[in-house]
């Protein structure tokens, strides 16, 4: 194989790009009580009519109507509490009911065959939903060692998202605390069923 045909199954087309962008913007949003930098580049977003486009919009507006220690706090009391949050965003208490389950155990081994490492700064379990949004985006650019096909990237989803994700993003939308997070959930919620449907559609995985 030519060195140019090796670098041509490397490019990333553009709505494998956007959905990569998609992953990574909804990691930053629930990995941490966020930024005055990320918040500030909330305001500036623009987007179409279509679901998430009004959300987004309804976010960015969000972004530039609230102070940031009013959405810092908001993010805090959903998913971290005095003792525990509202929402505990992780695979294995969605699935099993408790942390560091069997889940997140199945997660590593799947880590590991695939060469993802851990941040060393990342204090959080592997199974965090920011963790694994920044695996799929990963997975999609060919962060870990290679591009992975879209079978492999549906095996991943459907072993580590798809039994849990839809839940997560409807309590988050629904949360009594939430109102700048509300939007994200709705955004979650949204992409995470077009690529189901994308998925479905894949006949090689």
């Amino acid at each position: 194989m030519s060195t140019q045909t090796a670098e041509n199954l490397n490019i990333i087309n553009n709505e494998d790009q956007l959905r990569a962008d998609m992953y990574s913007f909804l990691a930053n949003l629930l990995r941490a009580e966020p930024s005055a930098e990320l918040v500030n580049q909330l305001t500036k977003l623009e987007s179409d009519e279509s679901p998430i486009g009004k959300s987004i919009k309804t976010l960015s507006k969000l972004a530039s109507s609230l102070d940031l220690p009013t959405i810092r706090d908001e993010y805090v009391r959903i998913f971290i509490g005095v003792g525990r949050g509202e929402i505990l965003p992780f695979a294995s208490y969605y699935l099993t009911g408790f942390l560091k389950d069997k889940p997140l155990a199945k997660l590593r081994n799947d880590m590991k065959e695939i060469g993802i490492q851990l941040a060393e700064n990342v204090k959080e379990p592997e199974d965090h939903i920011a963790s694994l949004f920044d695996m799929m985006s990963g997975l999609i650019l060919g962060k870990f060692s290679k591009k992975f096909s879209i079978g492999e990237q549906k095996d991943f989803f459907n072993k580590h998202l798809a039994p849990w994700v839809d839940l997560l993003m409807r309590d988050i939308e629904s949360s009594r605390i939430a109102v700048f997070y509300s939007p994200i959930g709705t955004i979650g919620r949204e992409f995470m069923e077009i690529e189901r449907s994308s998925f479905s559609m894949d006949v090689t995985g």
